[in-house]
């Protein structure tokens, strides 16, 4: 069922939803989903490349965000024991990212909005019927914007996608206004996601022998 109400109600409200919304983003990180080629062998990557244009190119120049992308998607690979090639790459990397106009639906009991049973929105009801079960209080739709980046890694020679990393989340003010720390985070999260299996044995670290 999609809601979409406008609730005009005091301060206390606006908190108690600010707050809710705060302790949600808190308590979870960003959606990451992965999908491999099966038949990959992954062991045989030692070198990548950017795609030329990026998805995140606009009007033929490098924009901020694909500088930003580049530079995270580097380091990770990099630490993966993989090494940048401007000639022959073996993998090529792509990006695409957008916002997207969502709406949160939230639920507040009654109680919590400060009018007392009965005297909210749903006052009209007056006792007369019941709702469904496990229905609480008032609906509240917030619209909010949600970021998605797409990271693509191309076997150059047969040019086949073998990875991709997809990564989703609430996108707030202070995000957009530190955009590099924001896009490194979300580049980790994906990376975070490449199984050590496919990390070629020249990236894992020696243990000395005592």
């Amino acid at each position: 069922m999609q809601v979409q109400s406008i609730t005009k109600k005091p301060a206390l409200l606006g908190l108690v939803l600010a707050a809710t919304l705060l302790l949600g983003a808190c308590a979870t990180g960003p959606a990451v989903q992965v999908e491999i080629d099966q038949k990959a062998d992954f062991s045989q990557y030692k070198t990548f490349g950017f795609a030329n244009p990026l998805g995140t190119d606009r009007n033929g120049y490098q924009t901020i965000v694909s500088g930003h992308l580049k530079a995270a998607t580097q380091r990770e690979l990099e630490a993966r024991g993989l090494r940048l090639s401007e000639s022959a790459p073996q993998l090529l990397v792509n990006f695409n990212a957008a916002l997207n106009e969502k709406l949160r639906v939230s639920s507040l009991p009654s109680p919590m909005l400060g009018f007392g049973v009965g005297r909210g929105y749903y006052s009209y009801r007056a006792g007369m019927y019941s709702t469904w079960p496990m229905y609480r209080g008032e609906l509240v739709a917030t619209p909010y914007q949600e970021g998605a980046l797409n990271i693509d890694l191309i076997d150059a020679s047969s040019k086949q996608m073998v990875w991709e990393g997809v990564v989703t989340e609430a996108v707030t003010q202070q995000a957009l206004d530190n955009l590099q720390t924001a896009i490194d985070r979300a580049v980790a999260a994906a990376f975070a996601k490449y199984p050590s299996a496919l990390i070629p044995a020249a990236a894992v670290p020696m243990v000395p022998a005592k």
